[in-house]
């Protein structure tokens, strides 16, 4: 069974192969819980599509296509490159 150790600051390390079964990456969340016998739980923190649903509309600005979209990121990539 995997372990970590806490440091002065309270932190631990997730071994990588508990975070490869949790589909962790960096910049995850995840979430505790203590259940009523005192075991802690630990989950990742996951977002439903209803949860980010609707976050990027603009009032007044019309949708894009796939192809639009993609061409965006085209434009982004290569400023950012030269």
């Amino acid at each position: 069974m995997p372990q970590a150790k806490v440091t002065s600051k309270g932190q631990v390390t997730i071994p990588k192969v508990v975070r490869d079964i949790m589909k962790l990456s960096v910049g995850g969340k995840v979430e505790f819980f203590v259940t009523g016998n005192g075991d802690v739980l630990l989950r990742p923190v996951t977002k439903a599509v209803d949860d980010v649903f609707g976050r990027l509309y603009k009032p007044g600005q019309s949708a894009r296509s796939i192809a639009e979209m993609d061409e965006g990121i085209r434009r982004k990539v290569l400023a950012d490159r030269a």
